[in-house]
């Protein structure tokens, strides 16, 4: 790649140190040229972006490519978000994963539509990656892709797909959402709840507890018994914030779980619950060996009092 990776006009406007770096990029030692890379990012120059992608695009060397994707997460110009969509796809591993790693760190909304366009392809790896950068960017449009993305083979962009899902029903989510079926996504996410992959169960316990639908407080119930107490951890937590009391009698055995961070879940979930009737189950396990679960029972036992 040469200086010619840029327009002329560009090159003739930039000055000198900056023209002598951009020359860098041309030498056959791609630790040159990557350290090239580094330097000229740091000019923050909007006028270099066309020889950032070209090295992305062009360069043979991995460690370049992937300086390249990494420099790229600090613009988010069409042709930028196109180009490390365009990476997920290299042949190198790592090249690959910073681009994806770029990709989520997009901040406007507008980048959004560039990653749409891209949701659909073949490639697990892509997929994953989109999704991905769509939750982060809470953008509106990612309902349908997501909600075609439940059934994928590949667990781990089921586990992206039922994640985006989760933030589009957040609070800060865009006005055109108002008009999304809620039932539509709440049988999604059920079905999620049942996945053969525990990651894809556990993320979806946890979007159910965003939704606050009550209807699916039985399933979450259920989802108690799983065999992954992280998926366990999950449900109960979405069920504190569902405040229906009939999961008070599903949650209060897990107060004697042999993990700490389930045990004090669970005291946080029976003080959101609110029921007087799990008072003596808390009052039971004030002396548990672990500080932060006496701590969440003392909270929880508050609010139950205080609520009295």
């Amino acid at each position: 790649m040469t200086v010619s990776s840029l327009p002329a006009a560009n090159v003739l406007s930039l000055p000198a140190a900056s023209a002598a770096l951009l020359a860098r990029l041309a030498d056959p030692d791609p630790a040159v040229r990557r350290i090239a890379l580094f330097e000229l990012a740091d000019l923050e120059d909007a006028k270099l972006l066309h020889a950032f992608i070209a090295a992305l695009r062009d360069d043979p060397a991995p460690d370049v490519r992937r300086e390249a994707a990494a420099v790229l997460a600090a613009w988010e110009e069409d042709d930028v978000v196109e180009a490390l969509c365009v990476a997920l796809l290299d042949a190198d591993d790592d090249v690959r994963a910073t681009a994806a790693q770029s990709l989520s760190e997009l901040k406007q909304p507008s980048s959004g539509r560039v990653l749409h366009r891209w949701a659909a392809r073949p490639e697990p790896f892509v997929r994953r990656s989109v999704l991905r950068g769509l939750r982060e960017l809470r953008f509106a449009d990612a309902f349908e892709p997501a909600l075609h993305a439940l059934p994928d083979p590949n667990a781990e962009v089921r586990i992206e797909a039922v994640a985006v899902l989760g933030w589009l029903k957040d609070t800060r989510a865009l006005a055109p959402l108002a008009s999304l079926s809620d039932p539509a996504i709440v049988d999604a996410l059920l079905a999620a709840l049942r996945d053969d992959a525990w990651q894809v169960r556990e993320e979806a316990a946890t979007t159910l507890g965003k939704l606050h639908a009550p209807s699916t407080s039985e399933a979450l119930i259920a989802a108690l018994g799983d065999a992954y107490w992280q998926v366990r951890l999950r449900a109960v937590r979405a069920l504190g914030q569902l405040r229906d009391a009939r999961a008070v009698s599903a949650v209060e055995p897990l107060l004697s779980h042999t993990i700490s961070n389930l045990r004090k879940e669970a005291a946080l979930a029976l003080g959101e619950l609110g029921s007087r009737e799990s008072l003596p189950a808390l009052q039971a396990a004030l002396e548990d060996r672990d500080p932060d679960v006496r701590k969440a029972i003392r909270i929880a036992i508050g609010q139950i009092e205080g609520a009295a």
